[in-house]
This record gives structure tokens, sequence and C-alpha cells, in this order.
């Protein structure tokens, strides 16, 4: 498998440090909202990543945290005069429930920051006493110029950094470029004890510790979205090698923002969507299919047509697996014929494209294209004649393809008694040629929501 390392700013064939083993790092949310559109990106892209690389027989050490202490939360809390920990619980919890529709998976550890204080502080009280960091009036400070390789992941000098660089009011660190490790406490706000007074840790040294502790010095993969690229990720670098002395991370992989409308999300112009609010209009799984239709590096356009498209391609693919699962119910013949076997080594191509496409940097979209050269060669080969063996190996092999992106994870809903009563009244009724009650029955179960098709093995059924 190949993956775009942004370090080097080109593909790379992946190899792992342990054979048939992944550590990987992603970023998670700061807990102080519903995460927005723009966040579910990395989430999904890189909960596909991390389904690949196990589809392909590596046993991957997931970690993502949860920003659990920070500006927003403690501006919220003070708002709703409630303790930082009630807004940042709250949110993990809202989080999991957003996360689980999207079928985004559990990572192996989701460690907080409040929970991983002692070792920042020792983190950073090592970075002192290698002459990276300094205090001052209880404020400790990275200090960029000690790092000869700042700007290595953005490729810019450090120079240049600094000539756009700007100095926050009360700032009175050495440098332009030196950034926060800790900070602090001010009123209002949330503390803990350090060698430096109370205050609590900044934003980047968070990731680096919490890394180095659940997956070593040195990790495989990194990843979050571009706009991590500079200044988090590239401080990461800097106090994760000052620390250890080792690469911090092998492959770092980034996804290319989301615009909506054209337009770059923003509250002030009122197209900032959380995805709360989105899956009160489109199914979860639509959400996770249009974020997949694009390559992760490019941009991706968010609009309700683009939605509406994703919507109808999902439903294509869940029409086939229905039409498989009819088919296993239904037919007559068990074992596959000569020509059956044929037709299914012919369907074996399209998994072979599906494998090509993902070992391509994870190219998700020609993926999905192969997967629907699958479903219409299915279409085309498979009837109420074939057998149930090939019915039910190319069922298989379609479920295996989509559950690596995550997709046809929904089940088929039960019908309640009521309808189920109706289908068999209809049944009946077709029987006896009372149309004019069949017809009336189909109109009832219409107007339920529920189509019936009815087919040479029998009444197919799915919900509008």
């Amino acid at each position: 498998m190949k993956l775009f390392n942004t370090l080097t700013r080109k593909k790379e064939e992946f190899v792992s440090m342990v054979p048939d083993e992944v550590k990987m790092y992603v970023c998670g949310p700061t807990v102080y909202n519903y995460f927005h559109i723009g966040n579910a990106r990395p989430f999904v892209v890189f909960d596909t990543l991390r389904r690949y690389l196990e589809y392909r027989g590596y046993k991957v050490i997931y970690v993502q945290n949860f920003t659990d202490v920070d500006d927003k939360i403690i501006k919220k809390a003070n708002e709703e005069g409630v303790d930082s920990k009630e807004i940042s619980e709250r949110f993990i919890k809202e989080y999991f429930k957003d996360a689980d529709a999207l079928g985004i998976k559990r990572a192996t550890v989701h460690p907080k920051v409040t929970e991983n204080i002692q070792e920042i502080i020792e983190f950073i009280q090592k970075l002192i006493d290698k002459g990276f960091a300094y205090e001052i009036h209880g404020d400790v400070y990275y200090d960029t110029t000690k790092f000869k390789d700042y700007g290595k992941l953005s490729k810019q000098s450090i120079e240049e950094l600094e000539a756009g660089a700007r100095i926050e009011v009360n700032e009175i660190k050495k440098n332009p470029m030196d950034f926060a490790l800790w900070k602090k406490q001010k009123p209002g706000e949330p503390g803990w004890d350090s060698p430096w007074g109370k205050g609590r840790p900044g934003w980047h040294i968070e990731c680096s510790v919490m890394s180095t502790k659940y997956l070593g010095e040195t990790i495989d993969i990194h990843a979050g979205g571009q706009d991590l690229i500079f200044p988090h990720h590239e401080n990461e670098i800097a106090q994760s090698e000052a620390y250890s002395g080792k690469p911090f991370a092998r492959y770092w992989v980034h996804n290319g923002y989301i615009t909506i409308n054209n337009e770059k999300m923003s509250k002030s112009k009122g197209n900032f969507f959380t995805v709360r609010d989105i899956i009160t209009e489109f199914e979860p799984e639509v959400v996770r299919f249009f974020l997949l239709s694009a390559h992760y590096r490019n941009p991706i356009n968010f609009s309700r047509d683009l939605m509406k498209q994703s919507k109808n391609a999902l439903d294509r693919l869940y029409n086939a697996k229905e039409n498989l699962e009819h088919l296993m119910e239904n037919v007559k013949v068990e074992k596959m014929t000569e020509e059956e076997i044929s037709i299914f080594e012919g369907f074996k191509k399209y998994k072979d494209k599906f494998i090509k496409a993902m070992d391509d940097d994870l190219n998700t979209a020609d993926a999905i294209a192969a997967i629907f050269e699958l479903v219409k060669e299915i279409n085309t080969k498979i009837s109420g004649e074939s057998s149930k063996e090939i019915v039910q190996k190319s069922y298989e092999l379609l479920k295996e393809l989509t559950s690596v992106l995550g997709f046809l994870s929904k089940e088929k809903e039960l019908l309640d008694e009521e309808i189920q009563k109706l289908i068999e009244e209809r049944q009946k009724a077709r029987k006896e040629k009372n149309y004019a009650l069949a017809d009336k029955i189909r109109d009832d179960l219409r107007a339920k929501g529920i189509i019936l098709e009815d087919t040479p093995q029998g009444v197919k059924w799915r919900r509008m």
C-alpha cells in the first residue's frame, strides 16, 4: 500500500515498524459542542484507513484523544455557570452518538487531557531540563529556535514562519514562534499543581504526551485534517523529537478541506453545519458515503444536491444487497454450475480493482466505482434461475468490500405484525383473484411507507 506522506510530499510504500502491526494516532475533537461536517471528514477517512489496514491483516492500535480542557470549553462552562468537566463529559457522550451513527469504530484508546496531567508535567519538565523550554512567571514556552528542524512538516523556514507570526496580548515569550506548553491559571479557569505553579496544559503538548504514552516514542501513522499541519502537528514534532531524540511519526497523513456550496464554512456566513444538524435530514450512512466519494486529499464541496446524489447511490447498493437476500431465500438450486463458477471468477476482478484503488493512497472514490461495477455485473448475471451458492458468494463479496468502507451496515428492518399480516392478506386475495382487495392492500402498505414488488420468486418489499 502507498500513502502520501506530508513530511516528504510524495507517495511512499507503507511499511510498518512491526510486521502486521500499525501504531496510529489521530487528533480527536475539542469537546465543547457537536462536531461539524469538517471535523467528520478526518474521523471518517481515518476510520476507513484503519478498517482497510485491518482488512489487509494488520493489527491496528488506534489512539484518538479528547481535548477536554481548552479555552472554548472554559468559555462555554462560564457562560452556563457549570464546571468545565460537565461540558466536556456532555459532549464526549454526544461525540460518540454521532460517531457511532457514522459507523466510526471506537479507538483502541480514547485518552483525555485531564487524565494525563502528571505525564504532561513530566514531559514538559524534561524539555526544560534538555534546554528546549523555559518558564516565565508560571507560563512555560517551547523555544523553537533550539529545534533545528522546526518547519519541516509545513515546509517553511523559521524566518518565514516568524514573518507571519503575531504575539498575543500579554504574552511574554522570547521569540514570536515560541508556543505555550503550560499556561498559568487565570481567574475562572481550572488548574492543576505543577513545579511552575497552578495552571493547565497548552494545546499542542497533549498529543505528544498521549501518543508517546500509548504508542511509544515513534509511531507508524499520525493523521488529521490539513488545517492541523501548522501549527499543531509542526509543534508536536518539535516537542516529541526534542523529548526523545527519535523521529515522532514515520507517515503524516492529512485530508483536504470541506467547503459549503463552494464557500468556506463559517458561522458568520450561516453555512456552519454540525453532523447532528445534517442527520436530521439525511441518513448518517449517506453522510459517510458522501465523505468517501472523493479522494481524501482533495477538497470536497458539501451541498444538498451532492447529498441527494450520495443517497441515490447508496440506495442502489442497498437494493443490490436486498435483491441478493431475497434470492437467497427463494432460489431452488443449491450448487453452482460450471458456467456459474466461471461467472463468479469474473466477479473477483472487481475485488482486485477495489484493492488496487485502496492501495493507491486510499483512493476511496475509485474503490466505490469498482463496487458499482461489481453490482452492475451481479444485476446482469444473477437471477431467480441462479443457484443459491453463487447468490450467497456474490452477497458475501459485496458485503466484504462495502464493509471496508463502512457501508451496508444497516440490516433490513423487521415488519411489524400489522404490516406482515397485510402482506399475507394481499397474497391470499391475489390467489383468490380478488384483485380489487389486493390493490387496496398494496395502496395501504404504500401509505405506510412499504413498497411491494411481485417477482417470480415471491413478494419483495422495501421501505420508501
